[in-house]
């Protein structure tokens, strides 16, 4: 379930640049965009903590606010930001003119006005600090944490109870887990405990909610560095890492790697790789970098060379394909040529062809979303392991000529299923909450599967029940002593009594399990040029295993 990742708080929203009073949560916790771009700078605050811009699901600050007495104090607590140049409003006198904060009457909640976010913000020593690696089996591992997510209060949320907001929008987990919550000090509303989930919420109210964060596994391959001048920053990605934090991903980032291994802190992603997808990867060390290098991409006047191991004989003759693309679900991240789409145009040259698949270059002329990867499955040669693209739930023919003998509704559903029999929903970057919480009609597979496709799957079920133990469902039984829980809680951050990821037993996958055959070998633009080496699964002689 990766709980504390979706959970709570972090469906929508992504960037937001200010936190105007609105009946609109402008600081929602957003944990998914597919097609975001994390451009942050820092800016300074005399001696306080640097604030880190919401980054996917991370909001930051330049507070710490004391955790209440008998409830795990967080590893990472993210709060609101001070504006630029200064102190926040409510710290200062009034000025002329200038009218007092309104009280309320006795016994009257006060809400507090929403503080306004700057923009151009970064992690820093406080945020790499929350946790720490370990590497088993060939993987990065995250020892789970504490963590905070934060928001503002909805404008459809006013005028409903907590309670309502929960049992609604929010059914990843059970009602009993928030109810245990709330007795054990987790859930704060204004920064001040919620006591009763019956509360009723109003505009700008602020919520916070802590939660024991786990986070999957990524391939232990280190992160080289290709290049680094005053300028940039460049570095060879490996894959199944994400670039930033988002969903349940936050410390097996390359942001995150770069900044605890490497020192290298407050870097501009200057373009984006999907996770599975390794190779060069760019950033600005300043905003003035970063503007001017995000010029020349809106300019066409950087080229971008990919090289990928596709399914079958790729033709030999160059082939260009322009075939529009169109989003078929934002929040499984998964898209397919329609004519109702983007336009689009990437070129291909096969490189070689050892007998079952080729080695193809290919050339990207437009930047949407899997572009390489939909436009590949349309032309009938997907990337050999290409966990989306190349399924068997597009059909028999898996997508060749934009054939896909089933609804858009009918094909996430199958996707979803696959997925989650093979424990692979992070492939989808889903969790199981995703599921309960509606994100299809129906986890079951719909019957364009064919037979044997359902029996895989079916084996791929039943052994993930035997390896899974069932959460307990009385979570209103929990409680803990406030002092028990201190010591339990901040002592040791790896077990929770609340978390039911705690009580799973997951299999963790194969590190070549987490390695697609797609990778960036190279990016070009006006006075700069930088290669990634050819990967192992690429070289003429390659066999698959």
């Amino acid at each position: 379930m990766w709980l504390g990742c979706r959970g709570w708080f972090g469906v929508l929203g992504h960037w937001c640049c200010d936190l105007r009073r609105s009946s609109f949560a402008r600081a929602w916790i957003g944990f998914k965009g597919p097609m975001a771009e994390t451009l942050s700078t820092q800016v300074g605050t005399a001696g306080g903590l640097r604030a880190p811009h919401q980054q996917n699901g991370d909001a930051g600050g330049d507070a710490r606010v004391e955790p209440t007495p008998g409830s795990p104090k967080p590893a990472g607590q993210e709060v609101e930001p001070a504006p630029v140049g200064g102190e926040h409003p409510s710290a200062a006198a009034p000025g002329p003119g200038k009218r007092k904060k309104r009280r309320g009457a006795t016994g009257e909640r006060v809400v507090p006005p929403p503080k306004k976010r700057r923009t151009g913000v970064s992690f820093g020593d406080e945020h790499f600090a929350e946790t720490s690696y370990y590497f088993e089996g060939g993987l990065r591992k995250v020892r789970p944490y504490y963590f905070d997510f934060r928001t503002y209060c909805k404008g459809r949320w006013v005028g409903h109870s907590l309670l309502h907001v929960f049992s609604t929008e929010f059914r990843a987990q059970p009602l009993a887990y928030y109810e245990a919550a709330v007795r054990e000090g987790r859930l704060h509303l204004n920064e001040k405990p919620v006591q009763d989930l019956n509360i009723v919420l109003k505009d700008n109210d602020f919520l916070r909610n802590t939660v024991h964060r786990h986070e999957p596994p990524v391939a232990a391959e280190p992160i080289r560095l290709l290049a680094e001048n005053e300028d940039v920053v460049v570095v060879d990605k490996p894959s199944s890492i994400p670039v930033h934090p988002c969903g349940r991903f936050r410390h097996n980032t390359v942001i995150f790697i770069l900044g605890k291994e490497h020192q290298l802190k407050e870097l501009h992603p200057l373009h984006r790789l999907d996770r599975l997808t390794s190779g060069v990867l760019m950033f600005a060390k300043t905003a003035a970098v970063s503007e001017r290098i995000h010029e020349q991409v809106r300019d066409r006047q950087l080229e971008k060379e990919y090289v990928c191991r596709v399914e079958g004989e790729f033709p030999t003759e160059e082939v260009t394909c322009k075939e529009p693309i169109l989003v078929v679900s934002y929040k499984v991240g998964v898209c397919r040529v329609d004519t109702r789409g983007k336009p689009c145009e990437t070129v291909f040259q096969r490189l070689s062809y050892n007998g079952q698949s080729s080695v193809v270059r290919c050339r990207p002329l437009t930047g949407r979303t899997h572009q390489i990867r939909v436009h590949l499955q349309f032309l009938g040669h997907p990337i050999l392991n290409d966990p989306i693209y190349n399924s068997v739930a597009w059909g028999p023919s898996r997508g060749r000529g934009g054939r896909i003998p089933k609804t858009d509704e009918e094909l996430l559903r199958d996707l979803v299923a696959e997925h989650q029999a093979k424990q692979s929903l992070d492939v989808l970057d889903l969790c199981e909450g995703d599921l309960s919480s509606g994100l299809t009609y129906s986890t079951a597979p719909s019957s364009e599967l064919g037979k044997d496709s359902l029996e895989e799957l079916a084996a791929a079920a039943q052994k993930m029940e035997e390896v899974a133990e069932a959460a307990p469902q009385k979570l209103d039984t929990i409680a803990l002593a406030p002092e028990k829980a201190v010591e339990t809680d901040v002592m040791n951050q790896e077990a929770d009594p609340l978390c039911a990821e705690c009580r799973l037993v997951r299999q963790d996958p194969l590190p070549k399990d987490l390695v697609m055959f797609l990778h960036a070998l190279r990016y070009k633009g006006p006075g700069f040029e930088y290669f990634s080496p050819m990967p192992a699964w690429a070289q003429d002689d390659w066999q698959k295993d």
